[in-house]
């Protein structure tokens, strides 16, 4: 039985944001409904609504993520993407 688009898109940010709580306890400041993505070249972190998770083009960003970086990485969920991009992605979001 297959699962839905959104149950695996959240299975993956799950798997991922939990493995960047684990390397990155310090940072306590990702508000209820939110979740910490890190973007660009040098991986700068953004704290994001989780209401971003519907939205079809984030949800092609997530798998872009999960085929580039799998569940193998350092830090949380990080997305390949350049970050002046995804600041106009989650600007037109908002």
């Amino acid at each position: 039985m297959a699962i839905s688009k959104t149950t695996a898109l959240k299975q993956i940010l799950k798997r991922c944001s939990s493995m960047g709580r684990r390397q990155h306890e310090n940072h306590t400041d990702v508000p209820k409904g939110h979740f910490a993505v890190y973007v660009g070249h040098n991986r700068r972190r953004h704290v994001i609504p989780i209401s971003y998770l519907d939205h079809p083009k984030f949800q092609d960003l997530l798998r872009r993520a999960e085929e580039e970086f799998g569940f193998e990485h350092e830090m949380g969920l990080t997305i390949p993407c350049d970050e002046v991009l995804f600041i106009a992605l989650i600007s037109m979001l908002n």
